[in-house]
């Protein structure tokens, strides 16, 4: 039989690489596969970035238990694992008289919760904390301990971490199946199978995304159903980063927190999302209606965005189940196979608590000893645009590569883009550098960068020719074939849309 790992994570979002972080705590041989070629390649990639304070969430549900828990871990988290993290703070938005007591019931479920400092405050104060508030506007829930945070490089980093404390990494293996299997010795293991190998492993983690419910559904008779709900957002150039203070957010309703408008870490606006359920799990694309719906909606909260500074939109998929809570736990059926399911919004800001619950519940079932050598630090990338210019210079004297600007919109240089191929789960596509670095996310959008950052990527990754060099993996490759000589069998490929994975 093939080695046998005590645990194995399938799915490397922000859930799964943070049960990876808390397994490599652990002595013990674990591994996360994925389906696509990196990590944060899937819902991770496209949220809101907002870490929220916890009131929305339904008093008793594990949702809210874990958004409570995974705020008050994350500032730490971020400082060790060097992500950028501001606490901003948010304000839930009342635009009608007759919705005004809505915004007491939030403040009282937030405090049931455990969510501190929230306060319901009136227009004249909402005015001084955001000039550009809608003229409707009569009130707001102010949450100071909300916050906003780098998506991508938590996730990114949390990766890196696990990899180097020793969780191995396998991409471009999506499952085709998880069965109970028992070997030589009698001993009852997981066998999973992907299009690439078979593993075997003593725990399965269904960290899957929009794909767990398919998982879920291999081995467990109580059916579970996950369907996307798509979001749609806009990105705003820097120059608009500055519209609002704090994260605006309307009133929820049953649909989710409304379509939000905030700064982000990199010093962007973003406006969205809507919500729309939809049957395709790959459905990332964007419309011109559901566009129209985020820029009507987000007028209701804040007036006079600055549209005609969009510089990016993009759509992302949050894994929608019916009850609308977190799916974590052993099935009682199948001993060893533990979900980590339906983790939509506030799944981003549960996913330090996500990590620890889970890894747990793998400790509970293997007693697994503690890893003494485990470093919960990762270095922490410099931002050429907010350090000094005698720390640049410093850099450069050390580096000189550092002196070297391959993104200008976003002051990324060589060093960087070279730190972020060859870091312990390195980039081996465009994209891959882009959520590394942010090189590609300013307004050109990738049109200056670009053919530096394809050479990096062909002389820095090994196994990769330069006809193999992809915006996002297998199926999207950047060249066809050279201008001169002849075409190789390799540079002859047609380039063709990735096949659904779990199907």
């Amino acid at each position: 039989m093939a080695r046998i790992y005590d645990a194995i994570v399938i799915g490397a979002g922000v859930c799964g690489c943070a049960i990876a972080r808390e397994l490599s705590r652990y002595r013990g041989h674990f591994a996360v596969i994925e389906q696509e070629e990196d990590v944060c390649a899937g819902t991770t990639k496209a949220n809101s970035a907002i870490v929220h304070a916890g009131f929305d969430a339904q008093l008793g549900s594990l949702m809210a238990q874990l958004n409570v828990e995974g705020s008050h871990l994350m500032p730490r988290l971020c400082e060790e694992l060097g992500v950028d993290y501001d606490p901003i703070g948010a304000l839930v938005v009342c635009t009608e008289e007759e919705a005004q007591n809505s915004l007491y019931d939030l403040q009282q479920r937030g405090k049931n919760n455990g969510v501190a400092e929230l306060e319901v405050i009136d227009r004249k104060r909402l005015v001084e904390l955001e000039p550009h508030i809608s003229d409707r506007a009569i009130g707001a829930l102010f949450a100071p301990t909300s916050a906003i945070v780098n998506p991508f490089q938590l996730c990114h980093h949390l990766a890196d971490c696990a990899a180097q404390n020793g969780i191995e990494f396998h991409f471009n293996e999506p499952a085709k199946s998880v069965a109970s299997v028992t070997d030589d010795s009698g001993e009852t293991l997981w066998r999973i199978d992907t299009t690439q190998r078979e593993y075997f492993t003593r725990a399965v983690i269904n960290a899957a995304g929009v794909y767990a419910d398919v998982i879920h559904n291999w081995v467990a008779t109580e059916k579970l159903t996950i369907g996307p709900r798509r979001g749609q957002y806009y990105v705003l150039d820097k120059s608009a980063g500055t519209h609002v203070n704090h994260t605006i957010f309307s009133l929820p309703t049953k649909l989710g927190k409304g379509v939000l408008v905030t700064p982000t870490t990199g010093g962007n606006l973003l406006v969205g999302p809507n919500a729309e359920d939809i049957a395709d799990k790959r459905g990332t694309d964007t419309t011109a209606e559901g566009m129209s719906e985020v820029k009507a909606k987000s007028a209701l909260t804040v007036k006079d965005i600055p549209f005609w500074d969009t510089i990016a939109t993009f759509s992302g998929l949050r894994a929608h189940q019916p009850g609308h809570d977190f799916v974590i736990g052993e099935l009682s059926e199948a001993p060893g196979f533990i979900d980590c399911a339906a983790i939509e919004s506030p799944g981003l800001s549960s996913a330090p608590a996500i990590g620890r619950m889970v890894a747990d519940m793998v400790q509970d079932r293997l007693d697994l000893s503690h890893n003494p050598e485990f470093n919960p630090y990762r270095p922490t990338m410099p931002d050429l645009l907010k350090i000094s210019e005698e720390a640049w210079q410093a850099l450069i004297d050390k580096n000189p590569a550092y002196g070297q600007i391959v993104c200008r919109c976003n002051r990324v240089s060589e060093a960087q883009i070279i730190e972020a191929i060859t870091s312990p789960v390195g980039a081996r596509s465009l994209d891959g550098v882009k959520r590394r670095t942010e090189a590609c996310m300013g307004r050109c959008q990738a049109g200056f960068c670009t053919p530096k950052i394809l050479d990096l990527l062909a002389q820095k990754v090994s196994d990769l020719a330069p006809d193999e060099v992809s915006k996002a993996g297998p199926g999207s490759e950047i060249f066809f074939g050279c201008n001169k000589g002849p075409l190789s069998a390799s540079s002859a490929r047609v380039s063709l849309k990735a096949v659904d994975r779990y199907e």
